[in-house]
């Protein structure tokens, strides 16, 4: 769950990260004062790549300011138009840095991220300099400062950069969050050795972690006031969803259940048009009717593949859940089915009532969702 920018920097902020003194814009609002221009107006969204889709506009006085806002507060950027935009001094810059914490399993926990070169062409430079930390209680200043040695000569920015990752992973493990990342972390031309500043800021929850930080229950309602109905009935399910570039939809019980569907589905030549975790009751046709109603909506959605898979879950269950909703269902895109677990002997008599079939393995399933979606119109 990524918060909005300004937030992002309202929370470096209070650990005592250096961010620029911006002024927000609301929509309908008259454009804030400033103290001095050039500025740089940034559309709050809570998607990446804003820079590149023009959502930095620069202004040098009150007449291009206003004309940026009103640019800005009329475009869309990944599907989402600004709630509003943040003005910020356009600094002088002498360098670029990026720094991030994030989760990885990989690493049993948190990871640090660095670059000497950040940027909006972040992604096109080497992989930055990894240290993997674990839980946020074993970060050690002394292995983070070898890890940096090697790729970035200054000193003093190398201990100053030691001590921003410090505080950002005591604030990701204090405040639930799965990532914190900085780009760019800017040295600017005119301050002084030592002092970096974050530019732009992003901010990601933990949304699973609602039920005991008030900040991500705060940010977790208003995403759901936000939401469109169909995906807003999902939400109430507390099922996970993620809208991606492909057109088979896919429904799944367990995250790792899901992303192991969504490999196989590129696997066999396709592409997954999200990620939709339906396990909180996974045998209820209660839980099943939002997520297809979500999908059927979705016109980049062409086919929708079922793959569910449990040993505690009832297979039996889960079919006649699946029957009760297609009984319900106005949508004529074609469905794929794979169940596998605990009596699942039993869902071939139930499928055949309503004209279903189950795949015997996930591949045959995905296979077939792949042929689909290839003669789809």
């Amino acid at each position: 769950m990524m918060i909005l920018e300004y937030e992002a920097k309202a929370m470096l902020r209070a650990v005592g990260v250096a961010v620029p003194d911006g002024s927000l814009i609301k929509p309908g609002a008259r454009a804030p004062r400033v103290r001095e221009y050039p500025v740089a107006v940034k559309a709050q969204v809570r998607s990446g790549g804003r820079g590149k889709q023009g959502g930095v506009i620069r202004a040098n006085n009150a007449a291009q300011l206003k004309a940026a806002a009103k640019k800005l507060f009329a475009t869309e950027f990944n599907g989402e138009k600004p709630e509003m935009l943040l003005a910020d001094p356009w600094l002088a810059i002498e360098r670029e840095l990026y720094l991030s914490v994030t989760v990885d399993s990989a690493a049993g926990g948190y990871v640090v991220l660095y670059s000497p070169k950040g940027g909006v062409n972040i992604e096109d430079g080497p992989p930055p300099a990894r240290y993997a930390i674990g839980p946020a209680w074993k970060f050690r200043a002394n292995e983070l400062r070898s890890i940096l040695e090697p790729v970035e000569s200054d000193y003093r920015i190398r201990e100053r950069v030691i001590s921003l990752a410090q505080r950002l992973v005591d604030t990701a493990a204090a405040r639930d969050c799965h990532t914190i990342e900085i780009n760019p972390l800017a040295k600017l031309a005119d301050a002084n050795l030592t002092e970096l500043m974050a530019l732009d800021g992003k901010v990601v929850y933990d949304e699973w972690a609602h039920n005991r930080n008030a900040d991500i229950e705060a940010q977790r309602q208003g995403e759901l006031k936000r939401a469109h109905k169909l995906l807003r009935a999902s939400m109430d399910m507390g099922h996970m969803y993620v809208k991606l570039d492909g057109n088979i939809g896919l429904i799944s019980g367990g995250a790792g259940m899901t992303m192991g569907a969504m490999d196989m589905i590129r696997d066999c030549g396709g592409k997954p048009g999200c990620f939709l975790d339906v396990s909180p009751g996974p045998a209820s046709a209660r839980g099943y009717k939002p997520a297809f109603a979500l999908l059927d909506g979705d016109p980049d959605v062409k086919v929708i593949l079922v793959s569910v898979f449990g040993g505690g879950t009832q297979m039996n269950r889960v079919a006649r859940a699946l029957k009760e909703t297609l009984a319900v269902r106005k949508s004529k895109k074609p469905v794929v089915f794979r169940l596998d677990g605990t009596f699942v002997e039993e869902v071939p008599a139930i499928f055949g009532t309503f004209g279903a079939h189950n795949h015997a393995t996930l591949e045959t399933a995905a296979k077939e969702a792949v042929k689909l979606a290839r003669h789809a119109k």
